[in-house]
């Protein structure tokens, strides 16, 4: 039997820690990939959400009258984004000033709150 010496080329261990490399590699870059996608995702709901808090918001600062002590619910489209606004309209110690909070839902999960006072005209 003549043995070779020279021979050339890669063992099926070394074949297999490489595809095990390649495969951790690709996993990883998957996983960052999806948290790039989630992150977009939710910045964008923020900014759309945050809109529908400052509409609300306007629409109580421009009314030609003080809004009544209570909650209240609205729902708003961005974008084809179906939202949810709940207001709640507080009394102060000053009764010539109302605050206002402004939460803003994403099917039942809060995504922004903003709060405002407004005051007698």
């Amino acid at each position: 039997m003549k043995h070779r010496r020279g021979q050339h080329g890669f063992t099926l261990v070394e074949v297999l820690v490489a595809l095990g490399i390649v495969a951790i590699a690709l996993m990883a870059g998957l996983q960052a990939t999806g948290a790039l996608t989630r992150n977009a995702q939710r910045q964008s709901d923020l900014l759309l959400a945050q809109m529908c808090a400052e509409n609300e918001l306007i629409k109580v600062r421009l009314a030609k009258q003080m809004p009544g002590v209570g909650d209240t619910s609205v729902s708003c489209e961005q974008a084809g984004l179906v939202l949810t606004v709940a207001l709640a309209v507080r009394a102060t110690p000053n009764p010539n000033f109302l605050r206002v909070d402004s939460q803003v839902f994403k099917d039942a999960e809060p995504v922004v709150r903003l709060s405002t006072v407004v005051g007698r005209y």
